[in-house]
């Protein structure tokens, strides 16, 4: 049984960062899922895939994994570029493209 540590990006329906603080240990699925013949649904008989488990910090999460002899693979964030910029600059005269048509 494998799993994967990680923490979550923003979703783009969220202008904030509330949620993204926390890590999730989610376990690999073991096989692929299979269509329901009768209704054409996806389904598979692996349960583990459906748990996600969240800690508070990465740490917890290893030892949760460590302690049930779970192997697993750490993806760190990616960091985040914040390129301040005044409302100002929209309107700027030396601007290269102009702002209105």
């Amino acid at each position: 049984m494998r799993a994967r540590i990680y923490q979550p990006a923003k979703t783009a329906m969220q202008s904030g960062r509330a949620k993204t603080g926390k890590w999730v240990l989610e376990y690999e699925p073991t096989r692929r899922q299979q269509l329901d013949p009768l209704m054409g649904w996806p389904g598979a008989g692996d349960t583990m895939a459906q748990v996600r488990l969240t800690f508070d910090s990465q740490d917890d999460a290893k030892a949760y994994a460590d302690k049930h002899d779970i192997a697993y693979s750490v993806q760190q964030p990616k960091e985040r570029i914040v390129r301040p910029r005044a409302y100002a600059d929209n309107f700027a005269v030396s601007r290269k493209v102009p702002w209105s048509h």
